[in-house]
């Protein structure tokens, strides 16, 4: 015997109604997800184009400066204002030298700290840890340079860099490096740079160490393995391509501070040197110190070293997404 609609209590205009809800319903999903890509595509679009704008606006204020150095602005490390020279290569130099430093002085010690905090700190420990260094992130970086200047750099200057240049100045190599007895110096931006960026890599490295899937630690236990082989054979492959993009935002975060390297640099234009332990100057530093008294070229310049690390941070972002991504591949397995 047939069944009818009627039969099973649904008759066909309550059908047809289900069925114009339905249909309803799926074209204003469909519109609402157009809107969404539409927004999305537009927001996108707006952030480029303020950094075409950025790019192209001053570029055209350093142009003077380009044109008239050519490309000895970016080779020589003559800077000489009064004689209308300008060469970036030693603030170049600097800012590079000063935000490695901080990178081989801050990594270790974030990782060590996110390692700690997630896979074995105490419950009790693990939060303040937190705080500490949420806090720390929070400081002004004005307030880390006027410590380095007053604290920092009197006190390694005479009682670190002096015994240390005594005792090891004059050996090859090692000599090249761990040489000079300035307080404000290379060495003491790259501490200041590094106190400042431990908290960004650390938070950064932890969140990236928490999304690792429990079942795997507990695998490697199973094994037999030891805390510190699950961390290196677990752990630590898992969220390498995340712990390497936050070293490589630190980085960008040091090569883009400013008053901070300026207070504790030394401010030494032209100085190239693997004397750790002498003054120099960076690009952000000698901005801040020479921009309110420049005219003419000499303003030109200083805008065109806004330009060369403008490039030099979008560099970095674009290498670190790059690396990020290609981790991210190998883990899996394309």
């Amino acid at each position: 015997m047939a069944i009818g609609h009627t039969e099973l209590g649904v008759t066909p205009g309550a059908r047809s109604g289900g069925d114009a809800a339905s249909l309803l319903e799926a074209t204003s999903g469909r519109r609402a997800d157009r809107v969404f890509r539409s927004v999305a595509l537009l927001a996108g679009l707006f952030v480029l184009a303020i950094l075409g704008l950025i790019a192209t606006s001053t570029t055209r204020e350093a142009w003077p400066a380009f044109r008239s150095e050519g490309l000895s602005f970016l080779t020589s490390s003559t800077w000489i204002p009064a004689e209308g020279k300008f060469g970036a290569l030693a603030f170049i130099y600097g800012t590079v030298l000063s935000s490695v430093l901080a990178l081989l002085l801050a990594v270790p010690v974030s990782l060590g700290i996110a390692l700690y905090a997630n896979e074995a700190a105490p419950s009790r420990i693990r939060r303040p840890i937190i705080y500490v260094m949420d806090l720390l992130a929070a400081i002004p970086s004005v307030v880390y340079g006027l410590w380095g200047f007053i604290v920092l750099a009197p006190f390694l200057g005479p009682s670190v860099y002096a015994p240390i240049n005594d005792a090891v100045g004059g050996w090859p190599v090692i000599g090249w490096f761990l040489n000079g007895s300035s307080g404000r110096s290379f060495m003491t931006a790259g501490i200041i740079l590094a106190i400042m960026i431990t908290p960004i890599v650390t938070s950064l490295s932890r969140e990236v160490i928490a999304t690792v899937p429990q079942a795997q630690r507990e695998a490697a236990y199973g094994m037999g393995a030891t805390r510190w082989e699950m961390i290196r054979l677990a752990v630590l492959p898992w969220g390498r391509g995340g712990i390497v993009g936050a070293v490589m935002l630190g980085l960008g975060r040091a090569m883009g501070e400013t008053i901070a390297v300026a207070l504790v640099i030394g401010s030494q234009p032209g100085q190239i040197t693997t004397h750790l332990f002498e003054a120099g100057d960076s690009m952000a530093a000698v901005i801040v110190n020479q921009f309110g008294e420049a005219s003419g070229n000499h303003r030109a310049a200083l805008v065109g070293l806004g330009v060369v690390l403008f490039l030099v941070t979008i560099i970095v972002n674009v290498s670190a997404r790059a690396i990020v991504a290609r981790f991210d591949r190998r883990a899996q397995g394309i």
